[in-house]
């Protein structure tokens, strides 16, 4: 038996905005049905990816293939089957709710009953149902990206692509968007692509791709991505933290790096090695923590700096 095509890969990608170099040999696979997370920085690669896997522009190389047709040959096969959200916010905020997902549905060939009934189904499932005669300018930030998500999903789409669906949004409105993504790959399967630069986001999807300076640097469930680290990572805080780095690679024989002003260690048994630690340099170290790796460990540990 065959595996079905993946939702969307993505081979040997590059772009280039003048001399800038965006993507740079981008390539991996989305299989379908998973929620899959691109992860970076600005200027990492990830909002470039976001807008070739939307048709939004062409690549400077290599191919994307959504559902088997390249996006740069066959774009209108695409957009047939893509569901797309931006990070900002693409609705009339003159009209009503039911009437920004009206004209969405008359661009998709959509009308009569069937247009009505599709747009109560959508609405219900992002819970706005109730809301579906108020102008879009008296809701919420949060209400305000239901309705955008409501509007990606109204022709059906097989996968939905998200740019930085958080942006703006409080704890409560993330859960939300959270919840939605969530239901609706359970009872649909559909496909979702979403750009990030939040950690614990990054953390709820399938698996992560991680991206910096247009490279792609690892990419895994993220269970796996901070397992990979192993042990444990420390983090010292120091008046002279690039001496003492130097000087505590030495005495231990570990990598010992700065990043954003401390010394970070990753090493096993970090309870016992921080005794080591500050009884080897007691006049030096200031203040010592430890933990077990995050996705923001991982991040590093690949980057050498932090995402932000």
């Amino acid at each position: 038996m065959t595996s079905p095509v993946p939702a969307v890969d993505v081979e040997a990608l590059r772009h280039r905005y003048d001399t800038r170099v965006a993507l740079d040999g981008v390539t991996f696979a989305v299989p379908q049905g998973e929620i899959f997370g691109l992860l970076g920085p600005n200027g990492g690669g990830k909002t470039t990816l976001f807008k070739i896997i939307s048709t939004l522009i062409t690549p400077s190389g290599g191919t994307v293939r959504v559902f088997g047709d390249d996006v740069a040959r066959r774009p209108a096969a695409v957009r047939r089957r893509l569901g797309v959200v931006f990070q900002r916010p693409a609705l009339d905020a003159r009209l009503t709710v039911e009437e920004n997902l009206r004209h969405q549905g008359h661009l998709y060939g959509l009308k009569g009953q069937p247009l009505v009934d599709r747009i109560l189904e959508v609405l219900s499932r992002v819970r706005l149902a109730d809301r579906h005669g108020e102008l879009v300018a008296t809701l919420s930030g949060g209400l305000q990206r239901r309705v955008e998500v409501a509007k990606a999903l109204l022709h059906r789409p097989e996968l939905l692509v998200l740019d930085e669906p958080s942006t703006g949004l409080d704890p409560s409105a993330r859960r939300d968007i959270w919840q939605d993504l969530s239901d609706l790959r359970k009872t649909e399967g559909t496909t979702v692509i979403l750009t990030t630069h939040l950690m614990d986001e990054a953390a709820a999807c399938d698996r992560v791709a991680i991206l910096d300076a247009g490279r792609l640097v690892a990419i895994d469930a993220p269970d796996a991505l901070t397992t990979a680290i192993g042990g444990d990572v420390v983090l010292v805080k120091a008046r002279d933290a690039a001496g003492l780095a130097v000087r505590v690679a030495e005495r231990f024989g570990v990598k010992a790096e700065v990043v954003d002003g401390q010394v970070r260690i990753e090493r096993d048994r970090a309870h016992e090695f921080v005794t080591e630690l500050v009884e080897s340099f007691p006049g030096d170290v200031d203040a010592v923590t430890f933990g077990k790796p995050t996705l923001e460990d991982v991040f590093v540990h690949y980057t050498g700096h932090r995402l932000e």
